[in-house]
């Protein structure tokens, strides 16, 4: 059966929304540009992509709800279901996954009794599988609404997840502090990210991402020891330059991804 149209957002919704969509269109010189932006911008409303939401933006640019569905279903940062506060997303293309990343996305599955774009019946966490996160170089990673959490293992990875559902504390390796995904997704359709000290916290490239850079200029990289599974410093100590950068980093020395199989050398070099 056909599906009856599009309930529309309550009044006093819609105005603030077409105040803000007015703003948004405004910054290209074909309104149809808007589209991706206005997309996240109804996500932050009600966390993902509604037949409303579609109907909106249809509306507000002149298209038809098709145009609009043909984007919104394209785009996987646009979801098609409600979606928990924090997506986490565990990457699985190959170099996570044989860092790690196949195992911490299983036992994520276990420990919260959810599967693959599935959220915990709290509402808190979103898990899904990533195909790459662009952060091979600091693998096996998992992004919290699209802020890294680098060098994760299994342990790591539960404990994040669980401070996300407490309410506790939780610091990215690198980017701004986390917020909610309807915050992350208004700051996605173009708007300021208000919070204090979130804009200086961006930064730039994790210190593993410079390294090429700085022997390319003749600049001395500091050396980022990973020892082999189940070894460790010689004094129990990290070596310098293998500081953890995030609270929620897991430990340096091992990926903890396949325990039966230790990594290391297999010959000495030049063998």
């Amino acid at each position: 059966m056909p599906q009856l149209p599009a309930p529309d957002y309550p009044a006093d919704v819609r105005a603030r929304l077409e105040a803000d969509a007015k703003e948004v269109i405004a910054r290209y010189p074909d309104s149809r540009s808007a589209l991706l932006p206005l997309l996240h911008l109804v996500q932050s409303e009600e966390g993902h992509v509604t037949r409303t939401g579609q109907q909106f933006c249809a509306d507000v640019l002149g298209l038809t709800t098709a145009e609009v569905n043909a984007v919104a279903t394209f785009y996987t940062m646009y979801r098609r279901k409600p979606s928990g506060d924090y997506q986490v997303g565990v990457c699985t293309n190959t170099l996570c996954a044989v860092m790690g990343g196949d195992a911490i996305f299983d036992e994520l599955k276990s420990h919260l009794g959810v599967g693959n774009n599935e959220t915990t019946g709290d509402g808190k966490v979103t898990l899904e599988h990533i195909e790459c996160n662009a952060a091979c170089d600091f693998a096996p990673v998992v992004m919290v609404n699209w802020e890294f959490f680098d060098n994760q293992t299994p342990d790591s990875a539960k404990q994040l997840v669980d401070d996300l559902i407490a309410g506790r504390p939780v610091e990215p390796t690198r980017g701004a502090p986390i917020c909610t995904y309807k915050e992350t997704a208004r700051i996605l359709a173009g708007f300021p990210d208000e919070r204090a000290g979130a804009v200086e916290a961006s930064g730039g490239a994790g210190p593993a991402s410079l390294i090429g850079l700085k022997l390319a200029k003749g600049e001395a990289a500091v050396p980022r020891v990973v020892h082999p599974r189940g070894e460790s410093a010689r004094d129990g100590q990290p070596e310098p330059g293998a500081e953890h950068l995030s609270s929620h980093d897991a430990p340096q020395q091992t990926s903890a991804s396949d325990p039966a199989h230790p990594a290391g050398p297999t010959a000495e070099e030049g063998e």
